[in-house]
């Protein structure tokens, strides 16, 4: 399969390349990125198929669908990371909570988060490749909280990578701030920017982008790639877990196979949202993708009015910050199957010079027809963390985004798949003040007053995170960030 750029051909790049060039460089014509040229086929006959199939089964299926030009042992390596998972024969358990709403919980890697599901393979594949190559990367990362420990897990010590990590200081929690700044590997750099997820992004996208950036790199003999979801390494990996949720749902009896599902995602960067709508183009029985947002509501507002008007916009901190995002980077994947080449590079464009487009009525149409959108303010997500737990599940702020679109959002009493991005342990202070009414409490203070109200263990890799040392110390100003990976190298 061959992966073609979303903004169209500058003539200076190939129109289109493998998947491997795809990943290794995912900065395409124009600062547009790569989606598939075309998608599998992955109907009722696949999906019959694998229905007693285990999670990696599923994956390595999924990918050879794809046709990916990686060798089978590297593509066995990488998904042979699962088995360190909480459950290595189901990394992604599928959870009833309602007679018509179940969470399929992503957390359960080596960082808590759902990150681990595309990165962990990810970094294994992107490594094996260089290495074959004798080349040496960069990897740059932008993290809202979640893509920056992951992507320092999957890396950390692996040969022909390095990776420089930026995250916005004070804009995640404490445990995501330690799981970063206590890694202490030599080709690992963490940055705290003083800013938001934004800024981050946009410093990751204008480096790869730029030529003279690369050209420095170049006479370091090093090359430059990303682990955002701005490549499509990390997507691919991300229409898995849609798939083997809704088997899940098969195999629990609580669907029949053919019978259309909501997927409920909390999003931000939209790359999880990308993920269920390729599983969705590819056959999987899907009534609707539901888009749950916290008050950076730019994505609700977006698939509602067709406006996306960044004129007036500053990001808000919330209690759920990794969906602190204003510019969705994989909305331009989505507008690129939808509306072709053109259409995608003159919105992407007006964005990025005008901080503002407008979709036309029959776009709108489209968008809607796909998706439905809400968002979700901190005291309501609350008050559903509180109701929840009342009934017996433990979820974090991000998932609770998606109980108020599962109320709001669904014109039909169809079974309703939410995605449960992060584990509790992650956003303690604000589980803690849903359940019990503490205020301002320190995150292991907050870890222990969870744990004992709900009567579980704070896991050992979440709780020995304060016990060890900070070796990660640096925070700028986001105009020294190239200075600094410079210097890093």
């Amino acid at each position: 399969m061959k992966f073609i750029e979303t903004r169209g051909n500058d003539g200076s790049h190939p129109k289109s390349v493998s998947f491997s060039e795809a990943i290794l460089a995912p900065i395409s014509s124009f600062g547009g990125i790569y989606s598939p040229e075309s998608l599998p086929e992955l109907g009722e006959t696949f999906l019959n198929a694998h229905l007693t199939s285990d999670y990696k089964t599923l994956a390595r299926a999924v990918l050879t669908a794809f046709e990916i030009d990686i060798e089978a042992d590297i593509i066995d390596k990488a998904l042979s990371l699962y088995d360190a998972f909480d459950d290595p024969k189901n990394p992604v358990p599928v959870v009833k909570v309602k007679d018509d709403l179940y969470v399929s919980e992503l957390w359960h890697g080596p960082t808590r988060a759902f990150k681990d599901m595309a990165l962990q393979p990810f970094g294994t594949v992107l490594s094996s490749i260089a290495q074959s190559r004798n080349e040496n990367y960069l990897i740059l990362a932008a993290t809202s909280g979640d893509t920056g420990p992951a992507a320092l897990e999957t890396f950390k010590n692996q040969a022909n990578v390095r990776v420089a990590c930026m995250y916005p200081d004070g804009g995640t929690s404490d445990v995501q701030r330690l799981q970063m700044v206590t890694e202490d590997a030599n080709n690992l750099k963490v940055i705290g920017v003083k800013g938001d997820f934004d800024d981050t992004q946009n410093a990751l996208k204008r480096l790869l982008a730029s030529d003279t950036f690369k050209n420095t790199l170049k006479e370091k003999n090093i090359l430059l790639s990303a682990a955002n979801s701005v490549n499509f390494g990390r997507i691919i990996f991300q229409t898995i877990y849609h798939i083997h949720s809704y088997l899940e749902l098969v195999r629990q009896n609580a669907i029949t196979m053919g019978e259309k599902v909501y997927l409920n995602v909390p999003s931000g960067n939209f790359g999880n949202a990308l993920g269920g709508y390729y599983a969705m183009k590819m056959g999987l029985p899907v009534e609707k993708i539901l888009i749950a947002s916290n008050n950076n509501n730019i994505l609700t507002r977006l698939i509602n009015t067709g406006a996306y008007d960044l004129r007036d916009s500053a990001v808000i901190p919330t209690t759920s910050p990794a969906m602190d995002i204003l510019k969705s980077s994989n909305i331009e994947r989505i507008f690129f199957d939808l509306f072709g080449e053109a259409r995608t590079k003159e919105l992407m464009f007006q964005l990025d010079n005008e901080k503002h487009y407008q979709l036309s009525d029959g776009e709108l149409k489209q968008i809607q027809s796909i998706f439905s959108a809400d968002f979700c303010d901190d005291d309501e997500g609350k008050q559903y963390i509180k109701d929840a737990f009342a009934s017996g599940y433990l979820m974090d702020p991000h998932t609770a985004t998606c109980f108020k679109a599962y109320d709001t959002c669904r014109d039909k009493p169809l079974k309703t798949i939410v995605y449960s991005t992060a584990e509790w342990t992650k956003f303690s202070p604000v589980i803690a003040n849903a359940l019990t009414g503490e205020v301002d409490a320190q995150d292991i203070d907050a870890l222990k007053s969870i744990a004992k109200e709900a009567g579980i263990e704070i896991p050992a890799i979440i709780s020995g995170l304060f016990e060890k040392e900070i070796t990660q110390k640096t925070i700028i100003e986001k105009d020294q960030i190239e200075a600094e990976i410079l210097s890093f190298l």
